[in-house]
């Protein structure tokens, strides 16, 4: 049930009615809660349904962000009542039968990030005719520390959570609970991955759309390993009753902490080289493989895939980190032994190449580029799959330093240009094209929610269809062949602890 009145859109879900805004022709709902907070005695725990409320709950404003990483500049924990776990809808028409519905998984790293971003904003994409969908999940150690008595993957149990919100609610939005479309970026789409082979994630979404999948997932050993160094910086041994009777602030910085150490532990192993101390953890109950690794998983078949990754994935991180331009033959020898799967095959590979360029290589390899070509390879196998690679160079710092790095998708597939790290990657004032690309894969995008085909042909092993966006987008053979030939036979298993 909805209704527009003076004072705001109203629906009522299953736990109360709510008062919304109206935006740009665009019935807006921010902050509404889909899980108790996971304070108290729910801290560290598994998310629980959340409370009914009486009257009409206000919904004009973002739930506060949950406690995360200061790494990267992100801003830290926020919201002292614990209400994070929030989601937020987009409708064009709250009166309409049974829209497409898109819900946004935001990245970070597993880390750090939150739904009300502006690059997120839904009205853009809600205006082309389907309900957007985002919210909050946990992150960092209060979402993904494997710590003894509590649930493994709380961060991905939050994401089922409101996937079950949705399913239950939706409709009163205007969409279709049985045409659900997840979408997202970087370890957004690393827990998509993830999602399509977890059994209790059966049935809440339809299709998939997974930009730049990072490859990482823990074994369990390795994950608790990690827990007991962020408890040891607090002095305490890695018991979630213990831990959940320190602030979520304190947790986190622990998490921080052992993420500066890192690279002192090579029992981690690629985990330290890459600084990372989160990541989903194959448990083998909340997550019982990795994605690429279960072909006939129940939960995954039946799911229709977008998956791919830009061309220059690593190109983002070293602008950041001031790495361009300072990369040593020392430095690129180093990345080869952490990461290629072989690493004279891979100079060998690529004859005249220098060693910065081989560092880049290698690691949006590893990172994002082959594990998005592995889940489009392994899919197929159980569903449909479509393969793309963004080659448009980002305009932003000056238009040749970021080529097509890692998160130009974002702003692309939001349409939102002109805030928040938009303005980093497309420049201040961003250029004709870069409206008319977003215009695109927006298109791309709303028609595999709406209908399953994006317009290109699905990935398969003889032609390899690609659609490569650029400035004139094209359907070609998969563009980076010399690297999944490099990586055809690395299995992206979880990392291990190292012995």
């Amino acid at each position: 049930m909805s209704a527009i009145g003076s004072a705001g859109p109203e629906v009522r879900v299953t736990t109360g009615r709510l008062r919304g805004r109206m935006e740009d022709g665009v019935a807006v709902f921010r902050g509404v809660p889909f899980a108790r907070p996971p304070v108290g005695a729910l801290r560290l725990a598994a998310p629980a349904p959340s409370e009914p409320w009486d009257g009409v709950r206000e919904a004009g404003a973002f739930g506060p962000p949950p406690p995360q990483s200061k790494m990267l500049g992100a801003s830290g924990a926020d919201g002292a009542d614990g209400d994070w776990l929030t989601v937020n809808v987009w409708s064009p028409d709250l009166g309409a039968a049974r829209l497409p519905v898109m819900v946004w998984i935001h990245g970070g790293g597993y880390m750090y990030g939150w739904s009300g971003d502006p690059v997120f904003d839904g009205r853009v994409l809600a205006r082309d005719g389907v309900i957007v969908v985002t919210f909050n999940y946990r992150v960092s150690a209060e979402g993904f520390g494997h710590f003894q008595g509590a649930p493994a993957n709380r961060g991905l149990l939050d994401q089922v959570a409101a996937l079950r919100w949705v399913h239950d609610n939706i409709a009163a939005f205007g969409g279709d609970p049985d045409r659900v479309t997840v979408f997202g970026e970087s370890a957004g789409a690393g827990s998509i991955a993830a999602l399509t082979v977890m059994p209790r994630a059966a049935g809440l979404f339809r299709r998939a759309i997974a930009q730049s999948v990072p490859g990482m997932f823990f074994s369990a050993e390795l994950a608790a390993d990690i827990a007991a160094a962020l408890a040891g910086e607090l002095g305490l041994a890695p018991l979630a009753g213990e831990l959940a009777r320190l602030s979520p602030e304190l947790l986190i910085d622990a998490g921080d902490a052992v993420a500066g150490k890192m690279g002192d532990c090579p029992r981690w192993g690629r985990a330290a080289y890459v600084q990372t101390p989160f990541a989903p953890v194959v448990d083998g109950e909340v997550l019982p493989a990795v994605p690429w690794r279960s072909p006939a998983d129940r939960a995954a078949r039946e799911v229709e895939l977008i998956v791919g990754h830009t061309r220059d994935e690593y190109r983002l991180f070293m602008a950041i980190s001031g790495d361009i331009g300072q990369i040593t033959a020392e430095r690129a020898a180093t990345a080869l032994r952490e990461l290629a799967p072989d690493p004279e095959a891979y100079r060998a590979a690529h004859p005249g190449v220098d060693g910065e360029r081989l560092y880049e290589l290698v690691h949006s390899d590893w990172m994002f580029r082959m594990p998005s070509v592995r889940l489009a390879e392994t899919h197929r196998k159980r569903g449909r799959a479509h393969l793309y690679e963004l080659t448009w160079p980002a305009p932003g710092m000056g238009g040749d330093v970021l080529g097509a790095c890692h998160g130009l998708g974002l702003p692309l597939t939001f349409g939102n240009l002109t805030v928040g790290a938009a303005g980093v990657l497309l420049g201040q004032e961003p250029p004709p094209a870069a409206a008319e690309l977003s215009a695109r894969v927006r298109a791309a995008w709303i028609a595999f929610a709406t209908t399953g085909d994006p317009g290109w042909p699905a990935y398969e092993p003889q032609n390899r269809h690609t659609w490569v966006i650029d400035t004139e987008p094209s359907v070609t053979a998969y563009p980076e062949e010399t690297s999944r030939e490099l990586w055809a036979g690395h299995a992206f298993a979880p990392l291990t602890l190292q012995v």
